[in-house]
C-alpha cells in the first residue's frame, strides 16, 4: 500500500519509519519503551515499560489504579485480553439508588492494570518484570519534569478534586498541582512498583499493598475489600471483527464500546462512503449518521458480556441487521435515531511493533482524568471511577450489581488484512474512542493516509440527538454544510473534558518495519530505530 502523506493538516509532522517503532502520548513514556526494545525486550515488554511510565508521568489519564485493555498479535496469532476490574461484592442496586457518584470510594471497580501488565510479561515478555518496570521506578523515585498538555490538565483535575480521600497529599505537592516545567515525585508509587516487581503483582492483589487498599476505603466509607481484590482475574477474551472490503477493524468484546466502530463500519460498507474523498462533506455525513447508528445500540445493549442476554455482539453485528440500519440514512439529512431491535437469527493508549514482528495494541485508563480522587496514601496509587459507567436503571443489561463489570469507554484497535496484521492503534478520550477507530481506520485504509496525517486530521464527534462538536481546524465550508444538513454543530477547543481524543498508531509496511504517527493534540511522540 502505498502511504499518502498529505501535508495539509496543522501538525506538518512526518510518520516515523522504522524496524522498531513506539508511539505513546507523552514522550518520557515512549523513550522509556524504546529503551527496552534497545536492551533486548520485544513489543510486549515497551509497551508494558510505557503502560508503567504513563501512569507516573501522565497520571491525569491512567495511573496504578486504572484498568486497562489489550490486543497483541503474538507473530503468528492474535489476542485479545480483558483486564477491566469487577465491582465490589457489597455494591447492589439499593446502594445506588440515589444515583452513582463521579468521584470518592462508590466510584471505584477493582482496577485491573497491573494485573494486565504482570500476566502479559509472563505469558509474552522477553525480559523480567523488575526490568521492564525500572524506567516507571525510576521516574516516580527521582522525579521527572512535567509536560505541557499534563500539566494544564492536572491543574484542572486538581481544583475538582483536591478534597478527595488522599489527592492533595499526593499530587498537589505545596498546596497545589505541579505547573508545566516542574519536577515531580511519587515515592509511593516507586515503593509500590517495586512490590509489584518482586511479587509478580500478588502485593497489589492479595497482600501488603492489598490489605492499604481495602483498609483505605474501609475508612472512608468504601466497599473494597482484599476479598474483592483477590478475587479479579482478566479474561483472555479474544477479539470480534468487522470487515470493510479486504481490511479487517478487530476490537475487545464488549463490555467495551468498541463494537460501535466494528457496527458503524458495517454500516458503512453499505453507503457510497467510496465515492468520496476522507474530507468531503458527504462522507463526514455519512459517518456521522454510521456512527448515531451505532451508539444508540451501545448505550441500549451493551454490558459486561456475561450480562447481555439475548441481544450479543453476534446479534449486533449479524449483516442483515447493519444493512438494514444502513437503510435509515438519508444522504442530504441529519436524523436523530433510536436503537433497533436486533434479533439472533439461528473503551491512555500506546502502540508498539518490534523487529520480529510482534505488535502491541494496549490502553489503560482512570476514567476522568484522575478517575475517582481518591488516592491511598503512601502508595501513589490513584483510583479509577470505572463505576461510574454503570447505569442505576433497572433491568438495564448494564445495571450495578456485585461482582459486575461496567461497560467501558476505553478501547484498543487492531486492523488485519488478509489474515496478516496491519495496524496496532487506538485513541483515547472517553466517548470519542470508537468513533475515532472508524475515523483513523477509514483515513488510512480507504483513502491511503499514512499514520500522521490521519492523527493530524480534523476531527469530530457526535455528542447527542442532532449535536456534533468539531474542531476549530475543521474547514469553515465543511461546518456550514453540516449545518445545513441539520446537524447542530458546536465548535469546541480541543482540550475540553474529553475532547477530541489522542491518536497512536503503527501500521506495518508492505516491504518491512513500521510507519507511526503520534497525536499532535497530546505531549507524545513516535520514536523508532
Amino acid at each position: 500500500m502505498h502511504l499518502r502523506h498529505d501535508p495539509v493538516y496543522p501538525s506538518r509532522r512526518s510518520p516515523v519509519l522504522a524496524e522498531n517503532v513506539v508511539a505513546t502520548s507523552q514522550p518520557l513514556a515512549t523513550q522509556a519503551g524504546l529503551a527496552i526494545l534497545q536492551q533486548g525486550g520485544n513489543a510486549v515488554d515497551a509497551a508494558v515499560a510505557t503502560a508503567a511510565t504513563l501512569t507516573i508521568v501522565e497520571p491525569t489519564g491512567c495511573g496504578l489504579g486504572s484498568d486497562a485493555f489489550c490486543i497483541l498479535w503474538d507473530g503468528k496469532k492474535l489476542h485479545g485480553l480483558n483486564a477491566s476490574g469487577r465491582a465490589p461484592a457489597a455494591w447492589t442496586p439499593e446502594r445506588f439508588a440515589g444515583g452513582i457518584p463521579e468521584h470518592g470510594w462508590d466510584s471505584v471497580t477493582v482496577p485491573g492494570a497491573v494485573s494486565a501488565w504482570v500476566e502479559l510479561s509472563e505469558k509474552f515478555g522477553k525480559l523480567d518484570l523488575a526490568t521492564v518496570l525500572a524506567p516507571a521506578i525510576r521516574y516516580a523515585e527521582d522525579g521527572f519534569i512535567v509536560s505541557p498538555v499534563v500539566g494544564t490538565a492536572w491543574a484542572k483535575g486538581a481544583a475538582v478534586l483536591k478534597d478527595q480521600p488522599g489527592f492533595a497529599e499526593t499530587f498537589m505537592p505545596d498546596g497545589r498541582a505541579p505547573k508545566p516545567g516542574e519536577r515531580f515525585r511519587n515515592p509511593g508509587a516507586a515503593r509500590t512498583l517495586r512490590a509489584i516487581a518482586e511479587t509478580k503483582g500478588r502485593a497489589f492483589y492479595e497482600g501488603e499493598i492489598a490489605q492499604e487498599i481495602a483498609a483505605f476505603a474501609k475508612a472512608h466509607g468504601g466497599a473494597m475489600t482484599v476479598e474483592d481484590l483477590a478475587a479479579h482475574r482478566n479474561d483472555w477474551c479474544g477479539t470480534i471483527s468487522q470487515s470493510f472490503d479486504d481490511v479487517e477493524l478487530h476490537e475487545i468484546p464488549p463490555n467495551g464500546q468498541g463494537i460501535a466502530a466494528l457496527m458503524a463500519l458495517g454500516i458503512l460498507q453499505h453507503t457510497a462512503i467510496r465515492d468520496h474523498g476522507p474530507d468531503d462533506l458527504a462522507a463526514v455525513h455519512l459517518q456521522i449518521e454510521a456512527v448515531k447508528l451505532a451508539y444508540s445500540d451501545l448505550h441500549a445493549y451493551v454490558s459486561d458480556r456475561d450480562h447481555m442476554g439475548e441481544v450479543d455482539e453476534t446479534a449486533l453485528l449479524a449483516p442483515d441487521y447493519l444493512k438494514s440500519r444502513a437503510a435509515l440514512i438519508d444522504l442530504d439529512r441529519a436524523q436523530d435515531f433510536g436503537a433497533g431491535a436486533p434479533k439472533l437469527g439461528g473503551t491512555v493508549l500506546m502502540n508498539v511493533g518490534d523487529a520480529f514482528g510482534m505488535m502491541v495494541s494496549f490502553i489503560q485508563s482512570n476514567y476522568a482524568g484522575f478517575g475517582s480522587g481518591v488516592v491511598v496514601p503512601g502508595t501513589g496509587i490513584s483510583m479509577q471511577n470505572r463505576g461510574l459507567g454503570f447505569t442505576t436503571e433497572q433491568g438495564h443489561p448494564n445495571q450495578v450489581a456485585p461482582g459486575k463489570r461496567p461497560f467501558h469507554t476505553i478501547i484498543p484497535g487492531f486492523a488485519m488484512k488478509n489474515g496478516a496484521p496491519l495496524m496496532a492503534f487506538g485513541m483515547m478520550g472517553g466517548p470519542i474512542q470508537a468513533m475515532g477507530h472508524m475515523q483513523l481506520l477509514l483515513r488510512t485504509q480507504l483513502w491511503n493516509q499514512d499514520p500522521q496525517t490521519a492523527a493530524d486530521a480534523p476531527r469530530w464527534r457526535t455528542i447527542e440527538g442532532l449535536e456534533v462538536a468539531c474542531e476549530p481546524s475543521m474547514p469553515a465550508g465543511m461546518i456550514d454544510g453540516l449545518k445545513k444538513m441539520g446537524h447542530s454543530v458546536q465548535v469546541e477547543a480541543p482540550d475540553n473534558a474529553f475532547g477530541f481524543g489522542g491518536a497512536q498508531l503503527v501500521q506495518r509496511l508492505e516491504g518491512g518495519g513500521y510507519a507511526a504517527g503520534s497525536d499532535p493534540r497530546k505531549d507524545g511522540q513516535a520514536v523508532g530505530y
